[in-house]
């Protein structure tokens, strides 16, 4: 996955503090829309700097698009889907309507939890990793 990026900073000889706009489903077009209000907020992350980038240059900087949709699938799919397996599996088991919804909010809410931890376990490993591969 390719996105552009600005060097904020040199950390060492081989890396660089980028700052990689936030993109977002609804594009930003907010003369059309005028209803969030929310401005691209950037994510700072440390990028391999292998062409010498220099801080305030826009950069192309490449990330494994493997990695990236097994991030979304834990943080979008595991509660979505522990949420339909705990309804559908109270259903068959009980006629209760309150236990198939109250077991069906705790698989989405252990999902999240999921997210949450594996989270914290990409970030202690480094996050996703970034190569600067071009200036823009």
């Amino acid at each position: 996955m390719t996105q552009i990026a600005t060097v904020e900073r040199i950390l060492d000889a081989d890396h660089a503090e980028i700052s990689v706009p936030r993109k977002s489903a609804c594009g930003h077009d907010c003369e059309e829309c005028a209803g969030c209000g929310v401005s691209g907020a950037a994510v700072k992350a440390r990028a391999a700097n292998p062409i010498g980038a220099r801080p305030g240059q826009k950069v192309v900087v490449e990330s494994s698009t493997k990695k990236m949709l097994r991030i979304v699938a834990l943080v979008y799919l595991i509660p979505v889907v522990l949420f339909l397996a705990g309804y559908v599996i109270t259903s068959l088991l009980t006629a209760s309507v309150g236990v198939q919804y109250g077991v069906a909010v705790a698989g989405f809410v252990l999902g999240i939890v999921f997210a949450i931890l594996y989270d914290r376990r990409l970030r202690a490993q480094g996050g996703l990793a970034f190569t600067i591969t071009r200036v823009f």
